[in-house]
């Protein structure tokens, strides 16, 4: 494909109304993408596009050329990817009706095809973050990629977690890249660009409307080789999330959760329906097929690229069962207000979780 080809495509993309199907029978009915865009009001009918997205097509066309198009997103900071180009995820173009060009802030890289989507409920309980915390950072410490959606909740947790361990994350958005949704997420955001990337279907200026969701939880369905559902009730997005997976020939898991607990409900029904059960890192890494004493070693260890030598000390001695500072800085030999300095220390870096008046657990 030649550059000015790629540039008709991507401007092709950001017209509301132009998804993958209309898109591929745009390339059908007119042979490429420039003849695409300069076509006229009947044959985009013939393509099956909407009076509006016509409209759209047509007023875009009389004010801005491909060439400015990829101006703009130049200043944006926004990259392009076609499904012409070689770095188009390999996973996401397995699935049917990938999308024709991927916005990305930030960088895909070939170690993103060994990615898991980590993804549940937003109104997460203090289990699910916890679980959400710690299966991304043993992930990401086995080198896996973490994929999610940027949500509010367990989506969030699993991003931070991967991140504060030094590992890729990708976050996938139901709305254009030159904002961030929800909002309290742009610091997030940022450091996410820093160790993967934020990637859309969607092209700047597109609002985060809730039927953009749907269509954002293929995409992290598709760019994940496995999916696990971690807290979901059962209306929850995340379970669209998992018959994407299915229905793209991928591994769906799932975390166990309270049968008293309302946002567990989805999550638990996908365990009757006969999806596998996570109760450790292990599960998933040998849904990858990459389980052995190296890669789980490598997801147990303690992530010491962002702990110092005191940090590890401290960090090595707790466990999923809560321990009291005396214990612990006795069991140490260290000073317990040492000890608990320290445990505040590892908290801020989200390696450790307080669970009741002076216990603590990794988190």
């Amino acid at each position: 494909m030649t550059a000015a080809e790629r540039d008709y495509w991507v401007a092709l993309c950001t017209v509301a109304g132009i998804g993958p199907i209309r898109f591929q029978r745009l390339l059908e009915l007119c042979g490429d993408a420039q003849s695409a865009w300069n076509a006229s009001g009947f044959e985009l009918t013939r393509a099956g596009l909407e009076r509006r997205s016509i409209e759209a097509l047509l007023r875009l066309r009389n004010r801005a050329s491909p060439e400015a198009i990829r101006a703009r997103l130049q200043q944006l900071d926004i990259d392009t990817l076609t499904l012409q180009d070689a770095h188009y995820p390999g996973n996401l173009r397995e699935i049917a009706d990938p999308p024709p060009v991927l916005f990305v802030r930030g960088s895909l890289t070939d170690q993103d095809t060994l990615a898991v989507a980590l993804v549940g409920t937003r109104r997460a309980t203090a289990y699910g973050i916890a679980v959400a915390e710690r299966l991304a950072a043993e992930l990401a410490c086995a080198g896996v990629t973490v994929v999610s959606g940027l949500a509010r909740g367990v989506d969030t947790a699993a991003h931070k977690a991967a991140v504060d361990a030094a590992g890729r994350t990708l976050a996938v958005l139901g709305n254009g890249l030159d904002q961030v949704y929800p909002s309290s997420n742009r610091q997030l955001a940022q450091r996410i660009t820093a160790a993967g990337a934020l990637v859309s279907e969607f092209p700047p200026g597109t609002p985060p409307d809730a039927i953009n969701f749907p269509r954002r939880n293929r995409i992290i369905a598709g760019l994940s080789r496995v999916t696990v559902i971690i807290e979901a009730g059962d209306r929850s997005g995340a379970l669209i999330t998992a018959d994407f997976a299915l229905e793209q020939g991928r591994d769906v898991l799932a975390v166990p959760g309270s049968i008293l607990s309302p946002t567990c409900t989805g999550s638990n029904e996908l365990l009757k329906q006969g999806a596998t059960p996570v109760t450790g890192v292990e599960d998933i890494l040998n849904a990858l097929g990459l389980l052995t004493e190296t890669t789980a070693g490598m997801a147990r260890a303690v992530p010491t690229r962002i702990l110092g030598e005191q940090e590890s000390f401290v960090w090595e001695a707790l466990g999923a069962d809560p321990r009291h500072v005396d214990e612990l800085a006795r069991s140490l030999g260290r000073g317990a207000g040492e000890v608990s300095a320290t445990l505040a220390m590892l908290e801020l870096n989200g390696m450790a979780r307080q669970v009741g008046t002076m216990l603590y657990t990794r988190a």
